[in-house]
């Protein structure tokens, strides 16, 4: 199963990068994984919130394929546990899905067009954090769930 990240604009703070850096090289090592950054819009300073998610729910959805099971990082999605999410990965991968894309929508969230082609919607906390931590954040739990499936040490419960 291959798992991609789609992303609202690049990262530009060089702490977070490292850390992204890092868990997706580890990432290699347990599945075909990709991370794609949808560019920042230009010229969208007088545009309202609907407009931008519209706009980069267009882009989003331009870089998604009909097969493709569609998870959106969202503060109204479920909240798992690490295991609970290992258990989620490992049904997806039990249920042939061939490619799992998550999602992190930029400022304002999603658009609706988004939230119709979501099979799943997963937050990561209650507490709301900025999209560049939420790529590190969401890094760690997919390495941290692949170590569970496999019965490593890195997850101590």
């Amino acid at each position: 199963m291959k798992i991609i990240l789609i992303v609202v604009s690049k990262t530009d703070v060089p702490y977070i990068q490292t850390g992204i850096d890092e868990y997706t090289a580890r990432l290699r090592h347990y599945c075909d994984f990709e991370m794609v950054t949808i560019p920042a819009l230009k010229n969208m300073g007088n545009a309202t919130s609907d407009e931008v998610k519209e706009r980069e729910g267009q882009l989003i959805l331009k870089r998604l394929e009909k097969v493709d099971a569609v998870v959106l990082l969202d503060e109204r999605g479920s909240e798992l546990t690490s295991v609970g999410f290992s258990e989620f990965l490992q049904k997806q991968m039990n249920g042939g899905t061939r490619t799992l894309a998550f999602v992190v929508g930029g400022a304002f969230g999603f658009s609706p067009a988004v939230y119709a082609a979501a099979t799943h919607k997963v937050s990561l906390s209650k507490m709301t954090f900025n999209h560049q931590m939420v790529r590190l954040f969401f890094l760690e739990q997919l390495y941290r769930a692949h170590t569970i499936l496999r019965h490593e040490k890195y997850h101590n419960a």
